[in-house]
């Protein structure tokens, strides 16, 4: 939605920030009646809301009392949701990586006995020659086959607008869907999103009792997955593609819907630039966003390369994207996921099945003169990172004079691998980016949170918010990612490139990789330090911090986040180690422009922050806001910052060594994680 269609449309929602998590679990609260799931990374927060709110006695748009219901593992939960949705209820499940596998079994039932269950996924990797907790698409594509209807959407307003739109579909065309956002990458980053008013989640679905059946009925008793023999078996697995003949005109009609009521447009595929595109990249999820990003470098470099986006997985919409490649020179297809045995990857051989269709003459389907060059990639698994030099090198790929991989992988060190020949900044004009390099266990994570929070709801801003670490999270290394931005849209789902502030709340990172990597000129260094002065504080540093610094006009600041820590966490001695990452968020208004650019004095700005606060910790009581309030002004009060004349005192030989340092460094942000 724009300016100038704001107005034109009933519902055009309720603006705040979350994450994927939070949109899932404030739409399923809403619309359905109950819950059942099993906890399984990293999907789990979504049951935590959820749980959240049925422990409030929270009531959904129709004014039942939502239910919960945790069982003893995913395959279990599948067949509670099975029978809920047996006897008439509006029914969701939540889960991730192995416990989607887990559940199979149930999930053709499920789609055999037509049950309009919504199960949310936040795709992960599944566990192979590792176990791996982040995003991947290999869930998912380890249950195509189960009946199911799927969707996937690239970011946090997608993951909340699909349930409602899979919801919809579910009941009208009596076949169960699942609404799939990247783990992690969409399930733990906050953005802006627009939540769906109540009234408008009323008339999207319409009453249960006039769109789901109950067939567990005592009084009209039904038999339901019976045994089948040769005389029958088959008869009735055949008659089941009635529904799903009838299932691509319920989701475009489900779409219709959703854009008269609010204004926010899907399709089953979305295409950007394709109107004169050569060549095109295909993807799913959060991969597509950032391929967006990259098309204005493509196109600036003379390359017309177009995108396409498939939001509507199962039933697969083969014509669809076989009209958008009627034209191209060639195409390339990204997928989190990788399945050497078949004879592409997934998507890709979904995609070339609808073109060899289209190229044969099959009805329905558009004609073409010939299929395009296909090129398929695996990238992003495991959330490993998919930058926009990553989406400029696989569309140079393609070229004439290009490398010419027909398969090919980007982000590891492999004879498979596109290299990137640089990083080009995407952000959008007046974007400042944070990198943070913390530990897990410090509440840097949370912190971020609350820092988007605040930059989202007071100052109005457009953000992004991430957070990277193992599964091994605390105690070891953890990054932080953050980008706020006065208009637009922030396209990129990876690690940041080019940063204006850097917090550096574990100080012995100098020493773990180049915190400074992507540095912009003129802008903001923070470290934790138990040094009393500027100059203690300069001398602690490696040369080649001293150097970068100095002749980028890097503005260098500290304060000794542990002391406040201690001397504000009074009420619950347990959360003294976290409290060092809410001390960062009065730092972070200190050092940074916006206050001032908000007009906004101090007694205000301390009065507006209790909001976030108490969003993310008023639950511990009162009595631990106001504790946090306490470190957020001693740090506003107490950091210090070391001032151009003691770098410019820098001996030039501790200089030239530092330069020296700097080159023979490297590049990467974080060496830990390579």
């Amino acid at each position: 939605m724009t300016e100038e269609t704001k107005g034109q449309f009933p519902y055009p929602g309720i603006e705040g920030t979350g994450d994927g998590s939070a949109a899932v679990a404030y739409v399923e609260a809403r619309a359905s009646d109950a819950a059942a799931a099993y906890p399984i990374t990293s999907s789990t927060i979504m049951g935590q809301n959820y749980q959240v709110y049925v422990a409030n006695g929270f009531k959904n748009v129709w004014g039942k009392e939502i239910g919960w219901l945790e069982l003893e593992s995913e395959h279990s939960s599948a067949s509670a949701c099975e029978g809920y949705a047996l006897a008439g209820g509006r029914v969701v499940n939540f889960t991730s990586g192995q416990g989607l596998i887990l559940m199979k079994e149930v999930l053709y039932t499920t789609s055999g006995k037509r049950l309009p269950v919504v199960l949310h996924v936040a795709s992960r990797a599944l566990t192979s020659q590792s176990l791996n907790v982040h995003a991947g698409h290999d869930d998912v594509m380890g249950v195509t086959d189960v009946g199911w209807a799927t969707l996937f959407g690239t970011n946090v307003q997608e993951a909340g607008d699909l349930g409602l739109i899979a919801r919809r579909a579910a009941e009208r065309s009596r076949t169960p869907f699942m609404s799939v956002q990247d783990g992690f990458l969409v399930s733990h980053t906050i953005e802006n999103l627009l939540y769906p008013e109540d009234d408008m989640i009323r008339e999207y679905l319409g009453p249960r009792e006039q769109y789901v059946r109950r067939l567990f009925d005592p009084e009209f008793p039904l038999m339901t997955g019976v045994v089948q023999n040769q005389d029958a078996y088959m008869q009735g697995k055949v008659a089941q593609r009635h529904y799903y003949d009838l299932l691509p005109g319920v989701i475009e009609e489900c779409y219709d819907e959703f854009y008269r009521l609010t204004g926010r447009r899907y399709n089953n595929i979305t295409c950007q630039m394709m109107d004169d595109a050569e060549y095109a990249i295909i993807s799913m999820g959060t991969t597509s966003e950032t391929v967006v990003s990259a098309l204005p470098v493509l196109r600036a470099q003379g390359i017309k390369a177009g995108a396409i986006n498939v939001t509507t997985f199962r039933p697969f919409p083969g014509k669809d994207i076989a009209k958008a490649l009627a034209n191209v020179k060639a195409f390339a297809v990204l997928e989190r996921c990788d399945v050497p045995a078949g004879e592409a990857n997934p998507l890709t051989t979904d995609i070339l099945a609808a073109l060899a269709h289209a190229q044969m003459g099959t009805p329905g389907y558009p004609e073409i003169g010939k299929v395009p060059v296909c090129y398929s990639g695996s990238a992003g698994l495991g959330s490993r990172d998919v930058t926009p030099g990553h989406i400029v090198a696989v569309a140079k790929n393609m070229l004439p004079d290009g490398a010419g991989k027909r398969y090919f992988t980007i982000g590891i060190d492999h004879e498979s691998a596109l290299a990137p020949e640089e990083e080009p900044d995407v952000r959008p004009t007046g974007s400042f980016s944070i990198r943070g390099h913390s530990v897990g266990g410090y509440g840097s994570v949370t912190t971020n949170k609350v820092i988007a929070t605040m930059m989202g709801e007071i100052f109005g801003f457009r953000v992004q918010a991430a957070p990277k670490y193992g599964s091994e999270k605390k105690g070891l290394p953890t990054n932080t990612y953050l980008s706020v931005v006065p208009s637009g849209k922030i396209l990129t789902h990876c690690e940041l490139q080019q940063v204006d502030f850097v917090p550096l709340m574990d100080p012995t990172t100098w020493y773990m990789g180049n915190p400074l990597v992507g540095m912009q000129e003129g802008g903001i260094v923070f470290q934790h330090t138990d040094a009393k002065t500027p100059q203690e504080l300069w001398d602690s540093l490696p040369g080649y911090a001293k150097y970068y610094m100095k002749n980028h006009s890097v503005r260098f600041f500290g304060v000794d986040t542990v002391e406040i820590a201690r001397e504000s966490c009074k009420n619950d001695s347990s959360l003294i180690q976290r409290f060092q990452g809410v001390v960062l968020l009065g730092v972070f208004l200190k050092v940074t422009p916006f206050k001032e650019q908000a007009g906004m004095d101090d007694a205000e700005l301390f009065k507006r922050i209790e909001v976030p606060l108490r969003k993310f910790f008023g639950k511990k009581g009162e009595a631990v806001v106001q504790d946090n309030v306490q470190a957020v002004k001693r740090a506003y009060e107490r950091v210090f910052e070391v001032p151009r004349s003691i770098m410019d005192a820098t001996p030039e030989h501790v200089l030239a060594e530092g330069q020296a340092e700097w080159e023979a460094k490297g590049k990467d942000v974080n060496a830990f994680f390579i």
